[in-house]
């Protein structure tokens, strides 16, 4: 009897195990895909300033942007652009 309840309480503490790991794993997904978007967004502002300084044009570099074209990618891209032009 002693050895079911030592196998039952190993079980139960390698679920609590395993749901503790997936709470923790959790944010640091989204941090890591923040950051990986962020590289992309800025990216695609480099390549917009760069295309940009044919026609006197550019984006400024900064967190707020590279941030906005992370999250929305192309389509931020172009509200920053339709944003710089309307300033």
């Amino acid at each position: 009897m002693a050895t079911a309840n030592l196998v039952m309480a190993i079980l139960f503490l390698l679920v609590i195990i395993f749901i503790i790991a997936k709470l923790i794993m959790k944010p640091i997904k989204l941090v890591w895909k923040l950051v990986i978007n962020s590289i992309i967004g800025l990216v695609l502002l480099m390549l917009a300033n760069y295309v940009g300084a044919y026609f006197d044009f550019s984006l400024p570099l900064n967190v707020l942007t590279v941030l906005i074209a992370g999250f929305l990618g192309i389509p931020g891209i172009l509200l920053l652009i339709c944003f710089q032009l309307l300033i």
